[in-house]
């Protein structure tokens, strides 16, 4: 046999273990969500959507959860896109390589792979504790916000980075400063691909539990927040307090209130596809 059959063969073999891998994924996951929506699609009705917590398995909804979320969705988008956005835009169009800019750039890209849970202990002691901003939407929004801080910039980075030299060099040739080039021709030929990681990290922060349950947002809130310095819950955290409880009945509203939050995960996934095809569709370089 020839070197030529033996790579032949090692790539028939990496494509046959890529597709093995591939299908393992796919089956778990096709398992979770039989398993999950056989349990809970029945419990979910219009009473489930708009009642409040209650003691009762067959009397507590979500009211509280989903606006608690969808409260949080905002403040943290409100506060994480334009700081991640000007960060990434520094980094990659103003900043000059030195030893100070370097350290920056690593810790960035570390900090994008710490715990979750270390962000809450960071959220605690900043925002609740030395801000007396309490166990509030926005110590909540904050904290979610260091998360995923990180990944925006990173993302920003990536986005702008993949604009072609050719289209500065335009600009600049036309008499453009800096900042027009970088707020008319790199910003709105990389937004598409900025939003799509915007999208793709706040789907993260809704999923959050940990850093949430450490700041102490509550399990058990009898009523929908109305600004952003009350106390609050969100899904993962109502869904987190069911699964702990013996009742079988609680385990079957776990399990419908999974089915929401996944809901409105796929819909957060879809419009970021939807956004970067459409930007694609609209660049041709």
């Amino acid at each position: 046999m020839t070197n030529s059959d033996i790579n032949r063969l090692k790539d028939k073999a990496f494509q046959v273990f890529g597709i093995f891998c591939t299908f393992i994924g796919l089956v778990v996951l096709a398992i979770f969500l039989i398993d999950i929506i056989a349990e809970g699609v029945a419990r979910i009705d219009w009473d489930f959507l708009v009642s409040l917590p209650s003691r009762r398995a067959s009397r507590a909804g979500i009211l509280t959860a989903w606006v608690g979320t969808l409260w949080i969705l905002v403040l943290t988008t409100l506060i994480a896109f334009p700081l991640g956005v000007a960060a990434g835009v520094y980094l990659e169009e103003y900043s000059k390589k030195n030893r100070l800019n370097n350290f920056l750039e690593i810790n960035i890209s570390n900090l994008a792979g710490v715990p979750s849970i270390i962000y809450g202990l960071l959220g605690l002691e900043i925002f609740v504790r030395q801000m007396r901003l309490g166990g509030s939407l926005l110590a909540g929004a904050l904290t979610l916000s260091l998360l995923i801080l990180p990944i925006i910039i990173v993302t920003t980075r990536e986005a702008i980075k993949a604009v072609p030299r050719s289209i500065r060099d335009g600009s600049y040739a036309l008499g453009a400063s800096k900042w027009q080039t970088v707020w008319n021709q790199v910003l709105p030929a990389s937004f598409g691909g900025i939003l799509t990681g915007i999208i793709l990290a706040l789907s993260r922060a809704v999923g959050e539990a940990a850093p949430l349950i450490v700041i102490g947002a509550l399990a058990y809130v009898p009523f929908t927040p109305a600004s952003p310095f009350d106390e609050f819950t969100v899904l993962p955290i109502q869904i987190f307090n069911w699964t702990s409880r013996p009742q079988e009945a609680f385990l079957t509203n776990a399990a419908a209130a999974i089915i929401v939050l996944l809901i409105i995960t796929f819909m957060l996934n879809g419009i970021a596809v939807y956004l970067r095809n459409r930007q694609q569709k609209k660049i041709k370089w």
